[in-house]
């Protein structure tokens, strides 16, 4: 009878073993899949071509103002994580805990602001533009080589309708590729 109930054990532990096998075969399949992708995806398989088959200008435009975009989301994203642990952390002082908060609502704001900003310079009839705001400037880089005194004056006066900073903390910079 004990010869029985230990190779019962012994099937329930090669099928235990058996099943996280197969779980690390696959979780190592998905990571190779997604390599796969992240290749396809970032390489020029499928970029946008003009009629000699070449990559269009177009496409390095809007890679440098998508990539700008996910950097900085990313990189708002950690500095999110990082003030949200020292707020939820116990051994945090009340005032850490408290510039983390106001650090955090400060960082909210501005990503709120740069949306808003963005958009409006968008509506303003140009193609793209990325806002960065810090503390002591803001800086717009516009999706055109060159810009008129009349755009720039249009650019900023969206960032002075809109924010409480300066001329003189505006920077404003035409993208050429």
């Amino acid at each position: 009878m004990a010869e029985q109930t230990q190779a019962v054990k012994v099937k329930k532990q090669l099928s235990s073993n058996a099943k996280k096998v197969i779980i690390l075969c696959s979780m190592v399949a998905l990571l190779v899949l997604t390599g796969v992708l992240n290749f396809a995806l970032n390489s020029d398989w499928f970029s946008k071509t003009d009629d000699g088959g070449q990559v269009t200008g177009g496409d390095v435009v809007e890679t440098f103002f998508n990539t700008y975009r996910t950097s900085r989301e990313t990189a708002r994203a950690e500095e999110m994580s990082y003030l949200e642990a020292i707020i939820a952390s116990e051994t945090s002082t009340e005032e850490a805990k408290a510039t983390a908060e106001t650090m955090r609502q400060d960082l909210l704001n501005n990503i709120e602001a740069e949306l808003v900003i963005e958009s409006l310079i968008k509506a303003k009839g140009f193609d793209d533009a990325v806002v960065t705001m810090s503390t002591n400037n803001v800086n717009v880089i516009i999706n055109k080589s060159e810009l008129e005194a009349q755009e720039v004056a249009q650019i900023l006066n969206v960032i002075l309708e809109e924010t409480d900073y300066t001329a003189s903390e505006v920077v404003v910079v035409p993208y050429t590729a």
